[in-house]
């Protein structure tokens, strides 16, 4: 049966506190978003088979590094630390304006049933209606339902309880007494013809490392409109992060030190060479400052949500919309280079306004992509609602790279026309740079559809922070190749558009040899030819000095 609906040295501490203070300053007074806290409110149970049941959250949890023991309520906080947990009933308490870890105190969980449901009820039974919590996971699923019996059934039948295979009312769970971290299940009553009925407090220690599924489940068709409210918070053994997510917060605390070397060296090129810098390395240092900010900030929002379980909206919204500027930035540096830009020309001319109107569009896009895949709850939005947002950026990263490229290659046509021999070849490793880059985003979507498609119910959960990575990783790779074939120099020229007739000349030497020459260029040879005329008192003059500049 499957059921789904669908973690130093004192410098480094100076600056990681120094960090934090800046940026918390940010996110005083604001909301903090559900994380590996995971609310309920008044959901309604989905009717499968003969049971009833609502997903209640899914997540990787490590085992406990410390040994499993049965201790008070009073007394086990102490015993935290260390352990993973998923703890029903939690609620945040306020004092003095300061956000307290939710798992200190506990709100139940509370299910309410109908006024008509409750009536039915025998008034002489203590204990009337069952609903129950069970944890599984995704290896063990095959133990939950009647599959094992040669029964469709999830809740057992008076035949099978007949039989002495389960208990009539219960949902069918087939344990291990050789496994105690099989799935497991917490049972709640209603009182009588009370219409609410409220869990008991307890932590459930996890001892084995796995992908958990929590389901709330009840068999009693009586029940059917029953809702359920309150909240589970889910806790690895380092903190509130879950498990897919622990190593990226490893390697958001990297690539700030990545992008800092690269920043280094590039800034000492660029005060060693600042007398020749062009307008493209001012560009070039945007970016790279942005990508050091955008990684800083990712990294303090996974350790802020590690230590507190909630993603503050202050410090997630700074590092999404860095995410977008970023990711606009680096597209439209990719383009107006392609374009030739301060190389083969020295504006981008009427195309200027088409080019801040794809940018504009796409940080629209993207910034609404990254602001609902990290601002919502930890389990995944429906796919509909991921299908609409991540069509518009597909489709304009399509523009990019179609325009990128045939820009590419008129600007390598007009290159080899001017017989430019130097910057021809910086153009060409850059456009093989560029299509490696394409060809391994290729290939890796083609790798990230299987890994999705091969696994649906998060098994390879360890290995899931691999797909985020390895794009941050190629937009670093294709920003440092950018750095070294761009990287000031005493000899600027060899980047810099340069003016004057030497153009016309490589014109006049083409049309001389017998290549054919059309448009703009047989209008330069047509006017070279032809000599001054009047007209160009009436202000053809200008025209002319634009063509020489095109």
């Amino acid at each position: 049966m499957t059921m789904v609906d669908h973690g130093g040295t004192t410098s480094l501490h100076c600056y990681h506190h120094f960090i934090s203070f800046i940026l918390c300053l940010t996110s005083i007074s604001i909301t903090h978003v559900a994380a590996s806290i995971h609310d309920y409110q008044n959901e309604t149970f989905i009717h499968r088979a003969n049971s009833f049941f609502i997903h209640g959250g899914s997540e990787g949890l490590y085992a406990s590094k410390l040994p499993s023991s049965n201790v008070s309520l009073a007394s086990e906080d102490k015993f935290l630390n260390g352990k993973s947990f998923i703890r029903i009933k939690c609620r945040r308490i306020y004092k003095h304006g300061i956000n307290v870890m939710s798992w200190i105190r506990f709100e139940s969980i509370t299910f309410r049933r109908t006024k008509e449901s409750a009536e039915k009820t025998n008034p002489m039974q203590q204990k009337t209606g069952l609903v129950e919590a069970i944890i599984v996971k995704v290896r063990d699923r095959s133990n939950i339902g009647g599959a094992y019996l040669n029964s469709d059934a999830i809740c057992c039948t008076p035949e099978l309880a007949k039989a002495g295979s389960c208990k009539l009312g219960e949902v069918i769970i087939r344990e291990n007494p050789d496994d105690p971290s099989g799935p497991r299940r917490l049972q709640t009553f209603f009182e009588g013809q009370n219409e609410e009925a409220t869990m008991v407090i307890q932590t459930v220690d996890i001892t084995s490392t796995g992908m958990y599924y929590l389901y709330f489940m009840f068999c009693d068709p009586q029940l059917k409109d029953t809702v359920i409210s309150g909240r589970t918070v889910w806790r690895n053994p380092d903190g509130y992060l879950p498990g897919k997510m622990m190593p990226l917060m490893t390697f958001y605390g990297l690539m700030p030190l990545a992008y800092l070397f690269l920043g280094m060296v590039w800034f000492l090129r660029f005060v060693q060479y600042w007398k020749d810098v062009i307008q493209l390395h001012y560009h070039i240092t945007a970016v790279i400052g942005l990508g050091m900010c955008e990684m800083a900030l990712w990294y303090f929002e996974y350790a802020n949500f590690n230590s507190t379980g909630s993603r503050p909206m202050g410090i997630t919204l700074w590092a999404v919309t860095f995410t977008a500027v970023k990711k606009t930035v680096s597209r439209l540096l990719l383009l107006v280079v392609s374009m030739g830009y301060g190389i083969v020309r020295p504006t981008l001319g009427g195309i200027t306004s088409r080019v801040l109107l794809l940018g504009v569009v796409y940080f629209v896009a993207s910034e609404a992509l990254e602001l609902v895949e990290h601002l919502g709850n930890i389990n995944d939005f429906s796919g509909k609602a991921r299908l609409f947002l991540v069509l518009p950026v597909a489709l304009l990263d399509a523009c990019f790279i179609l325009w990128i490229f045939s820009s590419l290659s008129k600007t390598l046509e007009k290159l080899q026309i001017r017989k430019s021999t130097a910057k021809l070849e910086l153009y060409r490793k850059f456009t093989n740079s560029l299509a490696v880059t394409v060809l391994l985003s290729v290939i890796w979507i083609g790798y990230e559809l299987y890994f999705n498609a091969s696994d649906p119910l998060s098994e390879l959960w360890r290995r899931a922070w691999i797909i985020p990575a390895f794009w941050t990783l190629l937009s670093y790779a294709l920003l440092l190749v950018i750095c070294l074939l761009w990287s000031p120099s005493h000899n600027p020229t060899r980047y810099a558009y340069e003016t004057g007739d030497d153009f016309d000349e490589e014109v006049v030497r083409l049309a001389g040899s017998g290549i054919k020459v059309s448009g703009d260029m047989s209008i330069l040879l047509e006017r070279k030819a032809s000599g001054p005329t009047e007209h160009h008192v009436f202000g053809l003059g200008e025209e002319r000095e634009e063509d020489k500049r095109e």
